[in-house]
């Protein structure tokens, strides 16, 4: 276990997590295979790892999208395992929110509609949830986009909105799953100069399933997954990063 008193608070705990998967003959995948690990308040966090290796399925597991086969996930110190699903809906709206790559947002609403949606379900005024939705895409740099639709917009514009809704209830933490996959080369240093800034500034916790090299820059970590286990787990500062690829790589 990490350091408490060294590192800060620690916002997820992830002990010994499996999730495995049972087929036909008694053959089993074992996606996760024991995994421990502390993620503190307000650092970003980028898990990594080749397609296959179970950076998605623990992104799942932190997340609350899915249950751990065996072993126990502390989302703020409640065990995720013991909500029921009216508990867990109302965590997940209200200290969690969530950016794919596929972006996610309603294409018949416009971006306001889909970043005052979230709110309402958590109770906010109608008339407060426009405003504060106003303000936040000002925020993301959309200011001008407010009532377009997703066909109206680039797909830079589109996972912007993706961003604007994921702060919209002031979470704890943003999982972002692969968001610069669909997304240009300048466009995906925008949006991860974006969410680098979020961390700063309101101290959110970022946690990023991604193959994109580039978020080591804005890392504090970065958590090596392969064949479900957990390969290491460093800070950005030792990284020795090297033209054409990663020297920390072993």
């Amino acid at each position: 276990m990490a350091d408490e008193t060294k590192q800060g608070e620690i916002v997820i705990r992830a002990i010994d997590v499996k999730r495995y998967y049972y087929g036909k003959g008694g053959n089993v995948t074992k996606a996760l295979d024991d995994i421990t690990v502390d993620v503190y308040r307000g650092e970003y966090l980028s898990i990594m790892g080749p397609s296959g290796s179970g950076k998605s399925t623990l992104f799942n597991m932190i997340g609350g999208i899915d249950s751990p086969t065996e072993g126990m996930v502390f989302i703020d110190e409640i065990d995720v395992a013991q909500l029921d699903s009216y508990e867990l809906a109302w965590m997940r709206c209200q200290k969690i929110g969530y950016i794919f790559q596929t972006y996610n947002i309603l294409p018949v609403l416009t971006a306001l509609e889909n970043i005052t949606l979230p709110m309402t379900f958590a109770g906010l005024a109608p008339d407060d949830a426009r405003d504060k939705g106003a303000e936040i895409l000002r925020r993301v740099g959309l200011g001008d986009r407010i009532f377009h639709r997703p066909y109206e917009l680039s797909g830079g514009q589109q996972q912007r909105v993706a961003v604007a809704r994921a702060i919209a209830n002031d979470p704890v933490i943003i999982l972002a799953d692969e968001p610069t996959a669909n997304l240009d080369v300048k466009t995906g240093e925008e949006i991860i100069d974006l969410l680098r800034q979020l961390k700063d500034e309101r101290g959110i916790t970022v946690i990023s399933a991604t193959h994109d090299m580039k978020m080591l820059d804005v890392s504090d970590r970065i958590l090596w997954i392969r064949d479900g286990k957990l390969h290491r787990l460093e800070e950005r500062r030792n990284l020795n990063i090297n033209v054409g690829g990663i020297g920390a790589e072993k």
